[in-house]
């Protein structure tokens, strides 16, 4: 759609009313007095909001110079060397803190200048974020006579132009009004296309119909699963996942090559990065295989309990064979293994005890025993020889701790 002096919210806000919708989002933000294209996602587009923020963009502006220069060819030079990487700040006008940043500016050319207006139109290709006003600014200083942006218009946003059969909220407005009381909306798909409309940029991978829904409820992206593939796939390359009808189902980052993909016949291709087919929009499929299909039978028949797992009546070839990778199972197998090592380890020291002792070692310690006994018999009596109150209060006390300590362990 076009987007002229109002507020993005306020624009988002407006095309949720008029077409009843639950979720809106939009492409990114646009300088007021700032014209041109917004893409605005509603429902489930929304999820690729964040990479079309994140996309190019393309604008044509006008310049205005404080001061006279030479000729065109002078600020046409000065526009090229403000290409690469370049440090910004954002403007007073902004809404954003001001902290520098890098942005990168991929193409810039000039268009028109007129010398008697000091005014020129230019084209710029550059990275999301990049401030036009601020890229004027450092335009003037370049050139040593000062500069400041008169006009700008956006003209591509990510894969969409405003060639591209851009809209007014005019149009918006009137596609709904003619289907809510003509029920026709050939209007209204000229007015909102699909959301695979923006990923015509990506490389595709192409699923079987049988794999579809399992990566919709988040299983991976493995290679036995994958019908076709685009040609040119890079390793860490962003790219969209499609069913054999065309509808987007994820996007994911690549962890294979194409070459890599012809070559090999198993293992993951990609990374999920966001899901965008809703849940069991294609059927399951999982679970259809020999194994599943002997357990499920085995189940029935008694072979099994209702969770799959083995009983005393289960075959020991399924046992053997049969490898449960589910969360549950594992745990399962590990505490009874932690359970035994305990049970075993007092036994260990038991046995060990008793090799280590012989027959005379019951009597060496009955002996210590006794002289211990006569020790403390001995000092018992030789405390009592000496009066001091003090004495018995500290025995006491300690008597006393003694008892409080015990209870509470006993709790």
């Amino acid at each position: 759609m076009t987007l002229s002096h109002q507020l993005l919210t306020e624009v988002v806000a407006w095309i949720r009313r008029i077409l009843r919708v639950e979720k809106t989002g939009h492409s990114g933000t646009l300088d007021p007095k700032v014209t041109g294209c917004l893409i605005v996602c509603i429902e489930r587009a929304t999820r690729l909001v964040k990479s079309q923020q994140s996309a190019g963009k393309e604008y044509v502006g006008i310049v205005r110079l404080h001061n006279a220069i030479e000729g065109g060819t002078q600020l046409s030079r000065a526009l090229e060397t403000l290409t690469g990487a370049l440090f910004q700040r954002p403007p007073l006008i902004a809404a954003v803190k001001r902290q520098l940043r890098v942005r990168t500016i991929y193409e810039s050319k000039m268009i028109e200048y007129d010398p008697e207006r000091r005014l020129g139109i230019f084209w710029v290709s550059c990275e999301a974020g990049t401030y036009i006003r601020t890229l004027c600014v450092h335009l003037g200083l370049l050139l040593g006579v000062g500069g400041q942006m008169q006009e700008l218009r956006r003209v591509r946003s990510g894969v969409m132009s405003e060639k591209d059969h851009m809209v007014t909220m005019h149009d918006v407005l009137d596609a709904q009004w003619l289907y809510d009381n003509h029920k026709d909306e050939s209007y209204l798909r000229r007015v909102v296309y699909p959301l695979e409309k923006l990923l015509t940029s990506h490389k595709r991978l192409v699923m079987k119909d049988s794999a579809v829904n399992a990566i919709c409820y988040g299983a991976k992206i493995m290679l036995p699963g994958v019908l076709r593939y685009e040609d040119g796939i890079e390793v860490n390359q962003e790219i969209v996942v499609i069913t054999t009808k065309g509808e987007a189902i994820c996007m994911a980052v690549a962890l294979m090559t194409t070459a890599v993909i012809s070559t090999c016949d198993h293992g993951i291709v990609a990374k999920i990065k966001r899901v965008i087919m809703e849940r069991d929009t294609y059927p399951r499929k999982w679970g259809l295989g020999p194994k599943a299909s002997q357990k499920r039978l085995m189940i029935k028949q008694g072979l099994l309990d209702k969770h799959g797992k083995p009983t005393d009546s289960t075959p020991a070839a399924w046992t053997q064979e049969y490898v449960d990778y589910s969360d549950s199972a594992r745990k399962d197998v590990k505490a009874p293994q932690v359970v035994a090592e305990a049970v075993k380890a007092p036994k260990r020291k038991r046995e060990s005890e008793s090799d280590e002792t012989s027959p005379v070692a019951p009597q060496l310690v009955k002996k210590e025993k006794k002289k211990k006994k006569d020790k403390k018999a001995r000092a018992a009596l030789e405390s009592a020889d000496e009066p001091g109150d003090g004495d018995s209060d500290t025995t006491k006390k300690k008597k006393k701790k003694k008892k409080i300590k015990v209870e509470i362990f006993s709790e």
